[in-house]
């Protein structure tokens, strides 16, 4: 493998020419700061957002979704510090608020707000709501997925740092006695995840935040930090932000914002411990962590090796000669069958270019199986299923595709 800045440059170029991400508005010059998603790219943020809803929501009991608005009274960025103290430092010395301003309403009535900086706040914001309508047992969290928006100076290093990006955030309410014992249960569950989905431990880093750089909310705080080919850089945060939040919008908007435990019978502003995951730096880590470059067949090849169900594709189906009626007829009977008995895999009918173009093309998108239909699956019913990573093929019957590549 080349140098790290060689290697930034590759990923980049292979994510416009693979249909990954592109340059926020291309054809005017771009957009600093803002980057399109194409089909393979948005595939594969679906596919992370999926399984981490799958763990942290549908896979506990004590987990709540929500989907907030994106502008919220401006009232609630006030409370919880954004609108003085959400800002970086201009080169001339002084204060730039990076929050994004709009107007709502018009004339003499427009307010003026803020696109969301985060998502958490939208969560602090309905908590009561959350009390009145699931009467949720403490502990209990919120979660959310969406987009946020930082006026960055400078934004940089491709999607790692952007003014419109989407984050992956839980608040977890709980006693204040308790914090240390889920915040402990939290950095594992975090680190587990982010390893299982594909994410090199090898460069994954726990660092333990100093209480002068901590945000004015935390007490604690551990970024988990990953060597990318730029540096070691923040990918996801664990903070405990006590009872800060809750207690501010208490006291600033009258609401009661409290939780009364029927069990002790006793009334009290929760604490709240927060996962938070950047999802366009978890694809940009998958992407360094999956990219290498071999040869195989004494050809050279450039390979993401992403994990089947973190691959944008799973299975890419081919006829051998796309000028053959009986093989592509079979080849998309096949493919039907495929989307038809599995609604959870991503796959591909490919006819384009040589069979070998097709292999070093399903390569770079990281799909891990292709299954190729010739003249002897006419004959038999079996079908060449090639291997991602070590090129090996073999036949089966077509039926037991997703038995063989167990994505069934």
């Amino acid at each position: 493998m080349e140098d790290k800045t060689d290697l930034m440059q590759k990923i980049v170029s292979l994510c416009k020419r693979r249909g990954f991400v592109f340059p926020g508005s291309e054809i005017y010059g771009g957009f600093a700061g803002f980057w399109d998603y194409g089909h393979y790219g948005l595939m594969l943020k679906q596919n992370i957002k999926n399984l981490w809803w799958q763990k942290f929501v549908r896979g506990r009991e004590d987990l709540f979704g929500i989907d907030s608005a994106i502008i919220l009274n401006p009232k609630v960025w006030e409370t919880s510090g954004h609108v003085s103290g959400f800002s970086d430092p201009t080169q001339d010395g002084g204060r730039f608020n990076t929050m994004f301003q709009t107007s709502v309403g018009a004339g003499e009535d427009a307010v003026t707000s803020y696109l969301r900086p985060e998502t958490a706040q939208g969560i602090f914001a309905n908590f009561k709501n959350y009390l009145d309508a699931f009467s949720p047992a403490l502990p209990f969290g919120i979660a959310q997925i969406g987009k946020a928006f930082r006026n960055e100076i400078s934004p940089r290093d491709f999607i790692f740092r952007t003014r419109e990006f989407e984050q992956m955030e839980i608040e977890y309410f709980i006693k204040e006695k308790n914090w240390q014992e889920f915040f402990e249960e939290w950095r594992k569950e975090m680190k587990g995840w982010i390893e299982n989905i594909g994410v090199d431990p090898a460069r994954l880093h726990e660092l333990e935040v100093p209480d002068k750089e901590r945000a004015h909310y935390s007490k604690r705080t551990i970024d988990f930090e990953f060597d990318f080919p730029f540096g070691r850089k923040e990918l996801c945060g664990l903070a405990y932000r006590t009872d800060f939040d809750l207690k501010s919008h208490m006291e600033a908007s009258s609401a009661d914002l409290s939780y009364f435990d029927e069990e002790t019978k006793e009334k009290f502003v929760p604490h709240c411990i927060e996962p938070s995951f950047g999802l366009d730096r978890l694809v940009l880590a998958l992407l360094v962590s999956a990219y290498d470059e071999d040869e195989m067949n004494g050809e050279k090849r450039i390979v993401l090796r992403l994990k089947p169900e973190i691959a944008p594709v799973q299975i890419a189906v081919f006829p051998l000669l796309r000028n053959k009626p009986q093989l592509v007829e079979k080849a998309r009977g096949i493919y039907q069958k495929l989307k038809a008995n599995s609604s959870k895999l991503t796959d591909i009918f490919d006819d384009n270019g040589n069979i070998g173009k097709r292999y070093r093309r399903q390569d770079e998108i990281g799909t891990p199986f292709c299954v190729t239909i010739d003249f002897q699956t006419l004959e038999d019913d079996t079908v060449t299923i090639r291997d991602r990573d070590t090129g090996e093929q073999e036949r089966v019957l077509s039926g037991e595709i997703l038995q063989f590549t167990k994505l069934g």
